[in-house]
């Protein structure tokens, strides 16, 4: 955190870039994230942008790896300027469904945490197969046990008007 804060204060953090998920697979599949500071002044917000992957690729491996052309949505989405210091302003970027931005306060408030989520996307949630099949033996048995249950209270009202 002291780290981060010093660097926070010390340098722009203006844009952070994170990659998809597979950009380094099979070899590790911890998130990875580009981080772009200018030295000299300090943060005041920070710009995401959440590279999707390409139509029709449900991940990077060894043999279709990431390509320089699959960063284009994010030169486009960048920012315009004709001179160096202009495109160093980073103009007319706009939020949208890859791309929002965030205070430093906000920043600060999460403990300096820059793990933040892509607010215009609904998270999707990715179960572990092993746990799932777990969940659904376990309600399997339980079902077993509701249908054994239910059996008996039956078969004894069935007694019960025989009997009569």
């Amino acid at each position: 955190t002291k780290i981060k804060k010093l660097l926070l204060d010390e340098c722009n953090l203006h844009t952070i870039v994170r990659l998809p998920n597979s950009v380094f697979a099979p070899y590790t599949s911890i998130k990875t994230n580009i981080l772009f500071f200018e030295k000299g002044e300090p943060t005041q917000e920070v710009w995401y942008y959440e590279l999707p992957l390409p139509e029709g690729v449900k991940a990077f491996n060894k043999t279709k790896p990431m390509k320089l052309e699959h960063l284009d949505s994010c030169r486009d989405w960048w920012g315009s300027g004709d001179t160096l210091a202009e495109k160093r302003q980073r103009l007319n970027r706009e939020e949208n469904e890859q791309a929002w931005k965030v205070s430093l306060d906000e920043i600060i408030q999460r403990n300096y945490n820059l793990d933040i989520k892509n607010p215009h996307q609904v998270e999707q949630v990715v179960h572990d197969p092993d746990q799932l099949l777990a969940d659904y033996h376990q309600q399997q048995a339980e079902i077993g046990q509701l249908r054994s249950q239910i059996k008996e209270i039956l078969a004894a009202a069935f007694n019960r008007n025989a009997g009569e």
